[in-house]
């Protein structure tokens, strides 16, 4: 069954691609007609394109990777922030760091500086610095927060990147692509399909668009995560029950091997008793 329909997308204006005159030739497959100088996009194949995404982006989650989520618009930031906190993956929706993930070692020793200045908080190191350059450290803290806060939890390069409009995050599809990272996108007529792995043909302006798309995907890794803790609690189970096992049979074992003595000096094998003969004097 598919995740959405074609009226739910319909309701939330992803139809709604740019102006002709703007359009990318490599989104012809997925353009349905022309309306007033404006490429209407196949609402039809947006459904498959959503499915096929959030089918593979459950297996990532499942297998305990992280999903980067980007989206530095305006119109996307704050919908894209609240979706990806309730899975718990990371995102960047201010500036895009350049060499975010081709000088990954970089971003994350500033990430380790937050937690240094956190450190010096509440070891008494403040108290013997002066007023200005405590305010200096806590200004540079609040900037590092504000473009890192988001990736603090981010310690290896991420599995995949979802994205809201490749066209403004060229730099962050450019070094996905570099490393080899599997990039999902919602890409309007404006933009070449053929740059990502999995292209979402869709509005990538209008707010419902992008919050019902991110939502549909955001479920989608919750799904992965949910099957991920079913399969460690049952992993865990079974091997629970293989010691249990384990004890119960050497348990069995031992009780059912009996030791037998005797005063003419006997000897005990397992259930059988071997009598020594007197000595023929």
């Amino acid at each position: 069954m598919s995740r959405t329909n074609f009226n739910e997308l319909l309701e939330a204006g992803s139809h709604f691609g740019h102006l002709k005159r703007k359009w990318n030739p490599a989104m012809a497959p997925y353009i349905f007609t022309e309306k007033n100088g404006i490429h209407i996009i196949d609402l039809n194949k947006t459904v498959v394109k959503i499915d096929e995404a959030a089918e593979a982006l459950k297996q990532i989650a499942k297998s305990g990777k992280k999903v980067l989520f980007v989206a530095t618009k305006k119109q996307a930031k704050d919908i894209v922030a609240e979706k990806v906190k309730a899975v718990n993956m990371p995102y960047v929706t201010e500036r895009w760091p350049g060499g975010m993930l081709t000088n990954f070692a970089t971003i994350r020793k500033a990430v380790k500086k937050m937690a240094t200045i956190d450190k010096m908080a509440t070891d008494g190191t403040f108290d013997n610095i002066s007023k200005k350059e405590k305010l200096q450290i806590s200004r540079e803290r609040a900037k590092l927060e504000t473009q890192l806060g988001s990736i603090a939890d981010l310690t290896r390069l991420p599995a995949a990147l979802f994205i809201v409009d490749i066209s403004k995050e060229h730099i962050a599809v450019a070094e996905a692509k570099r490393l080899n990272i599997p990039t999902f996108a919602i890409v309007d007529t404006n933009s070449d399909p053929n740059v990502v792995d999995f292209a979402i043909p869709a509005n990538d302006d209008a707010s419902t668009s992008i919050s019902l798309i991110t939502g549909i995907i955001a479920k989608a890794i919750e799904e992965g995560l949910a099957e991920r803790k079913v399969d460690k609690e049952t992993a865990a189970e079974e091997k629970e029950g293989g010691k249990a096992s384990s004890r119960d049979e050497a348990s069995k074992l031992v009780a059912g091997t009996k030791f037998n003595s005797s005063e003419e000096g006997d000897v005990a094998v397992g259930k059988k008793t071997a009598v020594k003969k007197p000595r023929k004097k």
